[in-house]
């Protein structure tokens, strides 16, 4: 029987969907209204995202490495993780640029981190089930 996710590490996990779906959200306000506040939103989300999911990447390497979760899924999760969490910081690293300049790599990496978020997200919940209790 697969493995639940302790609750902060469920709660870690599906706080970097929001985090990098508002930055997505704010890098196409940007790109359709030139305000500069919008930029500056993704990048503080960004970092929002950067945190949760290095902590829940973390956790999963610990997780990971138990020999009570070697299972196919394990691996998947945590690379799924890994490569969010990189694009994430060039992400971060391409917002740090001066306005018009991260776009439109800023926009893409956004798309691709969220869309990595959402599967990291969905593969890390696939392994929980619910126990019936007679």
């Amino acid at each position: 029987m697969p493995r639940t996710l302790h609750p902060v590490h469920a709660v870690l996990l599906a706080g970097t969907v929001p985090l990098f779906l508002g930055a997505l959200i704010s890098d196409v306000a940007y790109a359709a209204s030139y305000e500069l506040q919008w930029k500056n939103f993704a990048s503080w989300l960004i970092v929002g995202g950067l945190v949760l999911g290095g902590v829940a990447m973390v956790w999963s390497l610990f997780d990971l490495r138990a020999a009570t979760l070697r299972r196919a899924r394990g691996p998947l999760y945590f690379l799924l993780l890994l490569a969010m969490w990189i694009l994430a910081f060039v992400n971060a690293s391409v917002h740090a640029r001066d306005a018009w300049a991260s776009m439109p790599a800023g926009l893409v990496l956004s798309v691709v981190v969220a869309l990595l978020a959402v599967a990291a997200t969905a593969t890390g919940f696939s392994r929980s089930r619910a126990e019936v209790v007679t």
